[in-house]
């Protein structure tokens, strides 16, 4: 009979202090003196990265992308050592590798690194000998032998792609929330989605869902593995699968604190992406109309987007609320959601639509209002 290899993710939450690495730990050995063979894939302890973070702009307003992948990937590193301790007091073998250890391969992009590859051989080897596998998320090496994370997230890219290289049975994100909801629950009384298709998922979490990666459920998808989102206390679940989207609004989603170019004429869309791509920004959103439009620009990857001797002529911060969804026609989504905008005297400065989403760009840095009008309006009578 051919054993189930799972790959079990647990986010920072989960281990956030010594008590919860040992519930975690147990959880492991359990699922392995079940029969299962176990690779667990590990992000920092609560706000590690937050702290690192933080201590890396005390140093420098403007701190060098590898050295700070140098400094991030140690958070993992703690989390992945200790509940490997943790797993071995339990009487369980286990072993903890790094990224790199486990041959996760990235391109050579310092602070958003992307996977190339997974040789997972290592890996192989210690299964094969009964052990426990715990991988530090987040982080890989380059082909360059540079140490590399994959962006705020990572740790779920990390669970996908070892799961495709193994072949695993199920890949399984482990968290404080059981599933997948219709907006955020700090803000709003939503309900659990049971299921839901790649490309819904990845317009969610492209658009400010934090509870999945966009990188981790795109990889999925190619890769057509199931995902399952659990909280590590027990309860739902939310699978995420290869499934035909229902009609109608699935989610609310949403980013605060969106930096924002706003452009006038062609000229400025060559100067500001220029003067972009001269300070290694990429931005998150772009939306034109003709010669005149916006860039967005996430402030968590770029803290100090704006804060350099070349600046912008016209920048703000902004927010961006989504309508995740389809609807029979544009206008049963657009037409109230400016109602809505315009009774509570709020500017709009531009909307995106796409197949499956409909994105309001609002004047001002924090979007919660908005998220739960937009939910108590086209999600309560669902």
């Amino acid at each position: 009979m051919s054993i189930n290899t799972v790959v079990m993710k647990f986010g920072g939450s989960s281990l956030a202090d010594t008590e919860k690495v040992r519930f975690v730990a147990q959880k492991i050995a359990n699922r392995h003196n079940a029969g299962d063979r176990v690779v667990a894939v590990v992000s920092a302890q609560g706000k590690t990265t937050d702290q690192l973070m933080k201590m890396a702009g005390e140093i420098s307003p403007n701190p060098h992308k590898r050295e700070l992948d140098m400094l991030l990937t140690a958070g993992e590193r703690i989390s992945m050592a200790l509940l490997a301790m943790a797993i071995k007091d339990l009487g369980v073998n286990a072993i903890s590798f790094t990224g790199s250890q486990c041959g996760i391969i990235t391109n050579d992009n310092h602070f958003n690194a992307k996977i190339l590859e997974v040789r997972p051989y290592r890996v192989y080897d210690e299964l094969e000998k009964g052990q426990v596998v715990i991988v530090a998320g987040f982080q890989g090496v380059s082909y360059k032998k540079e140490i590399t994370t994959l962006g705020r997230g990572g740790s779920d890219t990390t669970a996908v792609a070892l799961a495709a290289a193994l072949n695993a049975s199920t890949c399984e994100i482990y968290s404080d929330v059981d599933g997948v909801y219709t907006a955020d629950p700090r803000l709003v009384d939503p309900f659990r989605l049971v299921e839901l298709g790649y490309d819904e998922m990845m317009e969610m979490a492209y658009r400010g869902a934090k509870v999945l990666n966009y990188h981790a459920v795109e990889f999925a998808r190619r890769s057509n593995i199931a995902i399952y989102a659990r909280s590590t206390y027990g309860g739902n679940e939310t699978v995420v699968r290869d499934s035909t989207p229902p009609n109608g609004v699935t989610a609310i989603s949403s980013i605060p604190n969106l930096g924002t170019i706003r452009i006038f004429s062609f000229e400025d869309i060559d100067k500001s992406f220029q003067l972009l791509k001269s300070l290694d920004i990429s931005p998150k959103y772009t939306v034109f109309s003709k010669n005149s439009g916006f860039v967005f620009i996430d402030t968590t990857f770029y803290p100090d987007w704006n804060h350099h001797q070349i600046n912008f002529s016209d920048t703000s911060t902004c927010s961006a609320v989504s309508i995740i969804g389809t609807a029979s026609s544009a206008s049963d989504i657009l037409i109230p959601a400016l109602e809505i905008i315009q009774n509570n005297g709020d500017q709009v400065l531009c909307v995106e639509t796409g197949h499956s989403h409909m994105t309001f760009y609002l004047d001002f840095p924090d979007p919660s209002r908005y998220i739960k009008l937009f939910h108590e309006k086209f999600l309560k009578n669902q």
